[in-house]
This record gives C-alpha cells, structure tokens and sequence, in this order.
C-alpha cells in the first residue's frame, strides 16, 4: 500500500491533488486540522493534514484519463469521507509525524500488508477489520513516536506540565486543550522562555476557567429526598452515613433512611447499624411499589435518604430498573457516586448511562485511596456532570466535604509551580 500525506489549507484543495497523483481509485484515510511552523513548536499556523492510500500494485490513473477497459466506480467525496470517518475512529493520526512540507511520503516504519480497499463500506469483512486494525496500529505508532518529538520542542517546565497532566489520567483530548490554552498565554512573553511558576499559574487560571459553572452544590436547605445511585463497592451507604450525620448533628434536621439493597444482606445491616447509631427510622423496600408506604412511614422526617443496590450499570437495562424507584418528587436530589480508583473507561460507561435519566450531581469517594484525580475533570468535560462531594475516609461524619474548585485544581497539579 502507497501512503502519502498532504498539507493543505482546506480538504478540498487536496481532492484534486490525490486523483492527480494517486488516481481515482485512491482513498482518503484521515483528515486532521493541525499547526505548523511557529516557534518551539507553539503558533503555528492552522493547515489541514490529509492521509491518502492506493494499494501497491495498483496503477494509479490521473482523473483525466480515460480507461481503455471497464471503468470502475469514481469514489465520490461523500463515499471518501465515508471510509475516512470510518477509519478515523478506529484511531487518529498525530499532527506531528511528519514534516510540515506538502506532499511528503510517509516512511514505511509499520509495515502494511496489501488488501484491496474498497471505497464503498456496506458490512466490514474479515480483510477490512485486518486493515483496519493495521492501520490503528500503525497510527498509534505515529502518535506515540510524534508526541516525544513535539515534547523535546516544548520549554522545560511545559513538558513537565504535560507530564503531570499524563500522569493524573486526564484524557489526551483534554491535555492537548489545555496545552494549546496555555501556550496562547506564553505567546505574551514575547519570545522569552516561560518559567514553570508561570506555566502552573496559566494552566490553574485555565482548569478554575473550566470548572467554575459545573461546581456541585450542598445538599439544600429545602431538599425533602436524597437519592444516591452506583455500582458496587464504591462506598453508597458510608457516604450517606456521613451525610446524614452530618446533617443530623450539625444541621439539626430529622432524618430518615429508605434502602432498596436487599441484593446484599450485609448492605441492610450496615445502613440499619448507621440508623441505630444515629437514632434514626429506616424502612426497607423492595419493589418500586413499595417506595410510597416507606415515605408514608417516613413522613415526619425532613430529610430521607435513599440507597439503592449497586448493580453492573455499564449495561442501561439495570439503569432503567434503579431509575424506576426513583419516584418523582418537587424536592429531591440524586447523586452518582463513583470511586477515584476505578478506571475511567468503566466510569464513562456508567455516567453515559445515568445521564440520561437527567442525573447531574456526583459524589467522588476513596480520595485517600488514589494519587491520580484526573477522572474528575474528565466526566465534567465529557458529561457536564458536577461533583458535588468528596468522601476520603472511613470517619462518619468527618470524612467527606463539598467539592472546592480551587483544592481540587491544586491537587491536579501539585505543588510543583509553587517550587
């Protein structure tokens, strides 16, 4: 397979330029907007990278050309665009990986094996899914080998930004905006080499910038329900200890509990342990029919709080069945709670779920447990979720406090700006 790269100011400048030089049996295989030229690798100027393929044995026929025997099928820029967006998702290609000149053959680095491509994808065959995967592998190379060659460019305290940015699990995406936000700030020093204490200043303004609408509120003074979804082993009913402890001996209000967790015998005996300690009534329900008679039982409390069974909610149908006991009410909250340890790729599955349901409040537990907070800038950006409490410990009432935009920034990036 012949693979060219071109740089462009618009796709559609480089249309005519791949029929010309590839011919029309040519491929586009991705499209990418990104920076060249600038200083030390920062203000460039926007262009357009394109990736383009013709199988190895293939005559390539310049679009003017008419052929001698049966013609096959132009590839139209819809049909293109169509196996351009298909490959695309399989990976991306990085910005970097080659120089900036127009028209530079990419180096056959990763080896690809010759399959016919089709321009036209109805259902992906065995040889499409190899190609595929080839071709993410081979973008996966080129990114990882472009990134270290566009970090040796970056100022010092710039790569350790990014490091630390990295190594707190925050979404490349999200890096590479705040990367390109940070160094639109740097450009006002006019050619001078930032120093890291400038660098960390930019990059908190820039996190608060983002984080400032989405800060999660305490629970309200007016608030009547309380209901606190999850999936298993994140810690749901030692934070609703903690709540309405807090709530009970600080706030005064009157508290009651409702469970719905009768999949785990010991979940009942935790919170009714919770209950007794705190002199509270909790009433156990154990069908959506049920949840009016427990608030009936629970009508002089100013405050109830609801834990519901943790279940496997990376799949929506156990979703739809917690969602089910969460009777409507003029007054009520409710929190997703999730763990810090647990791997955002399973966090995501989860809160894309619970979205739906119109769930924007989470509650982050096992603080103390992590080193790595990245995962919560990642569900504010991707989701528009808000945390709106940080659980830390195992002390009820003590460890637990609402979600402070400025600690939580301090803790994405250390102290080291601070040096």
């Amino acid at each position: 397979m012949k693979v060219k790269r071109y740089i462009v100011n618009a796709l559609p400048e480089a249309l005519p330029i791949i029929r010309s030089e590839l011919g029309i049996d040519a491929v586009i295989l991705n499209t990418k907007e990104i920076r060249v030229g600038g200083f030390l690798g920062m203000f460039g100027k926007k262009k357009m990278e394109v990736i383009a393929a013709i199988e190895s044995n293939a005559n390539a026929v310049p679009a003017v050309r008419k052929p001698t025997s049966a013609p096959k099928p132009a590839v139209s820029p819809a049909a293109l665009s169509h196996f351009a967006a298909m490959v695309s998702s399989a990976a991306s290609v990085s910005a970097e990986a080659a120089a900036p000149e127009s028209g530079r053959l990419l180096e056959d680095a990763v080896p690809l094996k010759a399959h016919a491509v089709q321009p036209v994808i109805s259902n992906r065959s065995g040889m499409e899914n190899e190609l595929i995967n080839e071709i993410r592998d081979m973008k996966q190379w080129i990114q990882k080998m472009s990134k270290q060659q566009q970090l040796k460019t970056w100022p010092e305290p710039v790569q350790e930004l990014y490091e630390r940015l990295i190594d707190q699990e925050i979404e490349l995406k999200w890096v590479d905006k705040l990367m390109a936000e940070v160094e639109e700030r740097i450009q006002f020093l006019q050619g001078s080499q930032p120093d890291k204490r400038f660098v960390w200043q930019s990059a908190r303004s820039v996190l608060n910038e983002w984080l400032k609408d989405f800060e999660g509120e305490r629970i309200g003074e007016q608030t009547r329900v309380v209901h606190f979804v999850g999936p298993t082993g994140v810690g749901k009913t030692t934070s609703i200890a903690k709540l309405a402890a807090e709530q009970t001996l600080k706030a005064g209000r009157k508290v009651g509990f409702i469970t719905s967790d009768t999949y785990r015998i010991a979940a009942v005996d935790q919170l009714r342990t919770y209950a007794n300690i705190l002199d509270v009534p909790l009433e156990v329900v154990f069908s959506p029919s049920e949840v009016t008679r427990a608030y009936k039982q629970l009508e002089d409390r100013e405050l109830i709080f609801m834990d519901t069974a943790g279940r496997n909610f990376r799949h929506e149908l156990s979703v739809s069945e917690v969602n089910s006991l969460l009777q409507s009410h003029d007054r009520s909250e409710t929190y997703l709670v999730l763990s810090l340890t647990g791997r955002y790729r399973d966090m995501s599955a989860v809160a894309e779920h619970f979205v739906k349901y119109g769930i924007q409040s989470v509650l982050f537990t096992k603080q103390d447990e992590t080193n790595a907070y990245g995962s919560i800038l990642n569900l504010v950006m991707d989701y528009g979720l808000k945390p709106a409490y940080i659980a830390y410990g195992q002390t009820v009432p003590d460890d637990i406090m609402p979600f402070q935009t400025d600690s939580y920034v301090e803790k994405v990036l250390g102290a080291a700006g601070d040096e």
